[in-house]
């Protein structure tokens, strides 16, 4: 037996090529989830944007076909495919098998682009079962092909054209990614996004998986400024602030290259509470922002409080504006365009090309300042509502203090009707959300009174996006769930406030509603909260919600109960469940007068009901279901205050054993009853 100890030359691995890639392929995509997946659509469609930028390229289709691969084109020059000077094969299979191989690195062929380090299409490459690329140029077409990173077809002629381009079609590998199915919202609202920030760039998007393929067309001549309006869409905007704001700028005519860039910002307040702020850098979204927000941030509050200062409208005594209050309402999209970016990781979620700050703030400043000077009425609007979240923040504030959870020795601070636990540590214990007394009194009754605690609600909490933080605490409901979390809240923007998650009293927090229309908004109001004041037990996965079943199947004397999973409709879950049964969902009706043979069953998804959900103490049964995390990804391009259409999975059920929920309350919250009628009777 080899010595466990021994670490000698032998144990230095050379990985070489794109090998590197497959084998940590989170190092290039940030991760093999859905996101990763969706990000190898990006680095081809990135590519055919800096074709846009550069002037070269007006329109890009994106296809996805009925076996999840993609195929991107666009009209721009088409990739070099002419013999590389120094590798001597074609430039195209340099670029789609080399790392670190790019027209990007100096300035020569693109001023401006996304792609910076030469490995955007090549990881794509390595990480696609299959690629087939053409290329349109110099009235030829010519093909290549390629299988997880390596060549399996030389570069050859196949036809001749007038156009130019680049065709890129690929496979995703499963052995790489979880899933390889792709998100149609998700795709839409990115190229959507992208459309916006290049004007009159066209792009197509169509999805062939469908019968009737769905097909999406984006082409905006306003730019930034229709990404504004169409992001304040459905939200109340003053009268004189109809108009969004519109900076831009440039650098120095006689800057350095390494310094030289563009600022171009559209803005827009409405009469909201929350900030949506949009950065971009090479039409790269930063949502982790950057120098370019830093520069914005600062910028805009400076002339705020200036401008109130000179026109006497903060009075000496006064303090100054934040920079909350003066982006409180905003809508805004900020997004430069500069020779060499430089971001944080090959992700590019942070711009850190520090002269940004610079160009920016000395932009925003100058125009921002005139625009104030220009339109009174609006500045004084702006500064009216900045003041009112001045105002607000600090009732907040007061209202934050007063439900901040005491020790844990001053038990009379908890919720009068909160059922506590005896456990008091944080990692083994579970609080269950539940509607009224009612159902309290029947959680009460089959909960482990050790590691799980109940708290009733009374009626609708508030939708917390809909009124201020000031009024968001001031209710008893919201006090309740911020006492007994006992973790304190963040501001409305996610951030700040005294919120501390390693004082979570509950590292499962499960919201436990009926299976009604009322339970569902009540759930998403509950959700609405979370998202807004919460968000870090969100992304920690401490934050459950209970599914019930849609349907009961009776075969014989055993029920089979069937669940939904956020994609399918009712009635083809149904039909897959008793097909999974091995019987016929096409085979009889419930209706039909027939004899039924014993060994063949008949049933029609039509004859089954929605399964009624109705706390009740009687009839426990065993558990059916396990609770699952629920995990919130915001549209980039909509204003991200409750969970969309990505979330909605997440409320399925989670296959295998009860690991992560005592069997005892899995036996209670199992008490739905299934009345006779809605159950499916094989």
């Amino acid at each position: 037996m080899a010595d466990q100890n021994e670490y000698g030359a032998g144990e230095i691995k050379i990985l070489e090529g794109l090998e590197a890639v497959r084998k940590r392929p989170g190092m290039y995509i940030g991760s093999t989830s859905v996101s990763g997946l969706h990000h190898l659509v990006w680095e081809i469609v990135d590519n055919s944007v800096d074709e846009a930028m550069a002037g070269f390229c007006t329109t890009i289709e994106v296809t996805v076909h009925p076996d999840n691969s993609i195929t991107v084109v666009d009209n721009g020059r088409g990739i070099p495919v002419a013999e590389h000077p120094v590798k001597k094969i074609p430039t195209l299979e340099v670029v789609m098998t080399i790392l670190h191989a790019g027209g990007k690195f100096d300035n020569a062929a693109y001023k401006v682009s996304g792609g910076l380090h030469g490995v955007g299409v090549s990881v794509v490459n390595a990480l696609s079962k299959k690629m087939n690329v053409q290329v349109r140029r110099d009235g030829k077409i010519y093909e290549m092909e390629f299988s997880r990173g390596k060549t399996t077809q030389k570069m050859r002629e196949i036809g001749t054209c007038g156009t130019t381009g680049t065709t890129t079609t690929f496979w995703p590998d499963e052995e790489i990614f979880e899933t390889t199915v792709y998100n149609y919202d998700t795709l839409r609202d990115r190229l959507q996004e992208t459309a916006f920030l290049n004007k009159n760039l066209k792009i197509v998007l169509k999805d062939e998986r469908a019968s009737t393929p769905q097909v999406d067309e984006f082409c905006y001549a306003g730019g930034i400024i229709d990404f504004v309006k169409y992001l304040n869409d459905g939200k109340t905007v003053p009268d004189g602030l109809k108009n969004p704001i519109y900076l831009s700028g440039a650098s120095e005519p006689d800057a350095p290259v390494e310094k030289t860039g563009e600022v171009e910002i559209a803005m827009q307040w409405n009469t909201s509470y929350s900030e949506t702020v949009m950065s971009f850098a090479n039409d790269i979204n930063t949502p982790e922002g950057g120098m370019h927000m830093e520069g914005f941030r600062t910028a805009l509050t400076s002339v705020i409080n200036d401008y109130a200062r000179k026109n006497n409208i903060l009075r000496e005594k006064d303090a100054n504006l934040t920079g909350d209050d003066v982006r409180e309402g905003l809508t805004a999209v900020v997004s430069v365009k500069l020779a060499d970016p430089q971001f944080e990781g090959q992700t590019k979620a942070k711009l850190g090309s520090s002269f940004m700050r610079t160009l920016v703030r000395k932009i925003v400043a100058e125009q921002f300042t005139d625009y104030m000077e220009e339109h009174p009425k609006q500045a004084r609007e702006i500064i009216k509502k900045a003041q009112q979240a001045s105002k607000a923040r600090n009732a907040a504030r007061k209202a934050r203090e007063a439900t901040r959870r005491k020790s844990l020795l001053e038990t009379a601070s908890l919720p009068g009707k909160l059922a506590d636990c005896s456990v008091r540590d944080a990692e083994l214990t579970e609080l269950f959300i539940v509607e009224g007394d009612s159902a309290g009194g029947s959680a009460k009754d089959g909960r482990r009174r050790d590691i799980q605690a109940i708290l009733p609600l009374r009626g609708k909490i508030l939708n917390v996006e809909r009124v201020g933080d000031h009024r968001a605490f001031s209710s008893d409901t919201i006090q309740s769930l911020i006492t007994a979390i006992g973790c304190g809240v963040t501001t409305g923007n996610g951030d700040g406030g005294d919120f501390d998650i390693t004082k979570a009293r509950y590292h499962k927090i499960i919201i436990m509603t009926d299976a009604d229309v009322d339970g569902a908004h009540i759930r998403i109001l509950l959700l609405t909260f979370f998202y807004k004041y919460m968000r870090p037990l969100i992304d920690a996965g401490y934050v459950y919600v209970a599914c019930p079943p849609i349907f009961g199947i009776k075969v014989r004397n055993k029920i089979h109960y069937v669940y939904p999973n956020g994609r399918q409709a009712e009635d083809e879950i149904l039909r897959e469940s008793i097909a999974a049964l091995g019987l016929n969902p096409d085979e009889g009706d419930d209706d039909r007068q027939t004899e039924r043979s014993p060994k063949s069953a008949r049933a029609t998804p039509s004859s089954a009901t929605r399964a009624s959900a109705r706390w009740t103490p009687s009839s426990w049964r065993a558990p059916r279901w396990t609770p699952r995390p629920a995990s919130c990804s915001a549209s980039p391009s909509r204003t991200p205050w409750w969970p969309t259409a990505p979330c909605a999975s997440s409320w399925a059920l989670r296959s295998g054993t009860a690991a992560n929920t005592s069997k005892s309350m899995l036996m209670m919250l199992d008490s739905w009853t299934l009345k006779e009628d809605t159950w499916l009777t094989i």
